[in-house]
């Protein structure tokens, strides 16, 4: 398999990333050495496309008396196991046993310099990992792109899913049938290699939070800036880049009607997050991101779909509404699907 070294390692490349990144950002390791998480992790090691990976993810026991349920969180691209945080800690004091990975590519988990980045390699390697915990069916919860891996994961294995929730899932809109240009991967990475604490920072602000900010979110931006500032940021960038046109290239809202699974739509009218509408015409720009009209417009195609929306909140709503999000998502677990 070719090595990307020589052309990760450019020197005018290395100068460039290094330029861009603010001094705000700590300096973490390509798999978040020097980053806290609020639980133990844990490592699952296996074999994919040749190579030996190593998956990272927290598996929390119920805190409460168990009700014999398993919930799997599948975070974002801009978020990792440790931005479940709080849900965590609610859906385990309310009895169900929590696993949350770490998708290879991101976070504390192996960053191949070569790797075929799909929805259905990620899915199966979640499934793998569900397995080898002896987890034959959980309600399967998925956040931003976390949201289209979830729906892919029900489409491959629907024997393992109880539920699917989906929480402002990215892709319900097909951003290049819609008329977004192709960005190369060289040429996202060249992107990647830009971003800053600032950068993200200000992304989040916009589109994650409707231009408010708490203290509380700058975790989350330290923990992703951290990783961009760190000695393998040239990899981080990388695998980004790379995961950036699986987004793109691989939409799965084209395949909601065969979702025989029963769907939760959680749905933060307040966002507008659209990958790639910064390379869009401005008239077509203008279209994208429109969540609460992509979210019925999906809830109708689902057959067995459940929409909820959070008119006042964004993209996160499980950060920005800790307490309304969790009530209604307790709410609705408890209801028989």
């Amino acid at each position: 398999m070719p090595k990307l070294a020589a052309t990760l390692l450019l020197p005018a490349l290395a100068l460039s990333a290094g330029a861009a990144l603010a001094d705000a950002a700590p300096s973490y390791g390509a798999r978040l050495e020097g980053f806290t998480y609020p639980y133990p992790l844990q490592h699952f090691e296996f074999d994919s496309q040749g190579q030996k990976l190593s998956m990272a993810y927290l598996d929390i026991a119920a805190k409460a008396p168990a009700n014999g349920r398993t919930v799997v969180l599948l975070h974002g691209k801009n978020f990792c196991a440790a931005t479940w945080e709080q849900s965590i800690a609610v859906l385990s004091q309310a009895g169900y046993r929590v696993i949350a990975p770490d998708q290879i590519g991101f976070c504390a988990s192996s960053k191949p310099q070569g790797y075929q980045f799909s929805f259905n390699q990620l899915a199966q390697n979640t499934q793998q990992l569900l397995a080898a915990r002896g987890i034959d069916k959980a309600t399967v919860i998925g956040h931003s792109m976390g949201g289209m891996l979830a729906a892919r994961f029900a489409l491959n294995y629907p024997q393992n899913v109880q539920r699917l929730v989906l929480v402002n899932p990215i892709g319900l809109e097909d951003w290049q049938a819609a008329g977004v240009p192709y960005a190369s991967i060289d040429q996202l990475y060249q992107g990647e290699l830009k971003t800053s604490y600032e950068s993200i920072k200000a992304y989040q602000q916009r589109f994650y939070y409707n231009g408010h900010w708490k203290p509380e979110y700058d975790r989350w931006v330290t923990m992703l800036a951290g990783l961009y500032n760190g000695p393998d940021k040239r990899l981080v960038a990388w695998n980004q880049a790379q995961t950036s046109d699986m987004l793109f290239s691989q939409p799965v809202i084209h395949e909601f009607a065969r979702l025989q699974t029963p769907t939760l739509l959680m749905i933060g009218g307040k966002d507008r997050t659209a990958p790639g509408a910064n390379r869009a015409p401005k008239d077509i720009a203008a279209r994208l991101g429109n969540y609460p009209e992509l979210g019925r417009q999906a809830a109708a195609r689902l057959p067995h779909g459940t929409l909820v929306e959070f008119p006042e909140l964004g993209h996160s709503p499980q950060v920005e509404a800790p307490e309304r999000f969790h009530k209604t998502l307790l709410d609705q677990l408890a209801r028989q699907p």
